[in-house]
């Protein structure tokens, strides 16, 4: 059993964490082929492996014997830790920082058969060779400026760590607003197609009675022309032909009329293709929702307009300080994904991306190091007047 004071432990966390960061950022460095600051925070130290190495020295004490048994701790211990803090961090900041869903027998992405027995081996690696140089070192130091090193680390660690925890939380919301927005629009489309497709439908059977009475018009005047040439032998030759010269064009006119009515089913397909599903699958998914959207009043048009705009303003209520720590996240976390908010995800790396081409192309005259869009630029500058334009115009 390992006996270490408070502090020596702490020491040995952040070492790890350190040491983490290291081979995390040399790793992906390598595979992305840039310089990558792998990492939650803005220190260079990853908690996780900080934290994986405290577990693993702890686990294994009692299988120090056996290099299968310390093997095997460290596999499980570490799963165990690996999956949990993924679980927890996804839930609340609704992305995945690390995701294994590429990889061949995972758990939800969080865990995976490779990165688990690496862990094994790390495992191994550092209980037999790496901790006994390291812990010499750490237990050479003299007790006081031990302290007060690892109290100033903790310190600069803890603010760090809220901060950082802030800012990603803000980024979940904004994800959260950008889904429900994303919904607002789709629900719009739905209640826009079905709209169409009721006036299609309103034509459709306008056409058809029309074709209907232009029918029996033309059937009668038939019969009229039939019975008019029976009695009048000489003048219903040219009679006669006048009514053929007039069915002609009576005909003619169904046949356009009819032409417009499969013109108009054709277009009503389109549009149930266009949106990915069949006439009666479009029905079946809208269900009452253009029946419940004319049945609004005005207030309630209104109030569910407003809470559009309440969406709009936290989508792009993002401040320039926050966009560019969600940048340098990305950045730093190429692999991070979430299954919720995936499309939302997706949008923002494009936005990021698009942000970094434009830094590349274009060199900033405000000296700022890193830059968001101007939307976002002019929205933090408006927070900071105190004043919004939706607010002015609230008031």
């Amino acid at each position: 059993m390992y006996s270490y004071t408070w502090y020596q432990w702490l020491t040995f966390f952040y070492f790890y964490c350190f040491c983490g960061w290291v081979f995390e950022s040399t790793y992906v460095s390598i595979l992305q082929r840039h310089p990558v600051n792998r990492g939650f925070l803005r220190l260079p130290l990853l908690p996780l492996y900080g934290s994986g190495a405290i577990m693993m020295l702890l686990v294994s004490v009692p299988f120090q014997d056996s290099l299968v048994l310390t093997y095997l701790s460290g596999v499980i211990g570490a799963t165990v830790l690996e999956y949990v803090t993924g679980a927890v961090m996804e839930q609340l900041f609704k992305v995945r920082y690390w995701d294994y869903s590429s990889k061949k027998c995972n758990i939800h992405g969080y865990v995976c058969l490779e990165a688990s027995l690496c862990w094994g081996l790390l495992t191994i690696l550092m209980t037999h060779a790496v901790h006994r140089p390291v812990a010499r070192i750490v237990l050479s130091i003299p007790a006081l400026p031990n302290i007060l090193f690892v109290s100033v680390l903790t310190i600069v660690f803890i603010y760090d760590t809220v901060i950082c925890t802030k800012e990603a939380l803000a980024l979940g919301k904004s994800l959260e607003a950008m889904q429900r927005f994303r919904q607002e629009l789709e629900n719009l489309q739905v209640q826009t197609a079905l709209l169409k497709m009721e006036a299609s439908d309103r034509l459709t059977a306008t056409a058809a009675d029309a074709s209907g009475r232009l029918a029996e018009a033309s059937s009668k005047f038939t019969a009229a022309a039939a019975s008019t040439n029976a009695k009048l032998a000489g003048a219903g030759g040219r009679l006669m032909n006048a009514g053929t010269g007039l069915r002609e064009q009576m005909d003619a006119r169904l046949e356009s009329i009819n032409a417009q009515r499969e013109k108009l089913e054709a277009q009503k397909e389109k549009l149930a293709s266009l949106m990915g599903m069949s006439m009666e699958e479009l029905w079946k998914t809208a269900g009452i929702r253009l029946e419940s959207f004319l049945d609004m009043t005005a207030e309630e048009r209104k109030e569910k307009y407003r809470g559009r705009l309440q969406l709009l303003n936290a989508l792009t209520g993002i401040t320039a300080k926050q966009f560019r720590f969600a940048r340098k996240r990305f950045r730093s976390n190429p692999t991070a994904a979430s299954r919720k908010y995936g499309k939302e995800l997706a949008a923002l790396k494009e936005l990021f991306s698009l942000s970094r081409q434009n830094e590349n192309s274009a060199p900033s005259s405000s000296g700022m190091s890193e830059h968001a869009p101007s939307h976002i630029t002019e929205q933090e500058q408006t927070n900071q007047d105190g004043t919004s334009k939706t607010e002015e115009d609230a008031g």
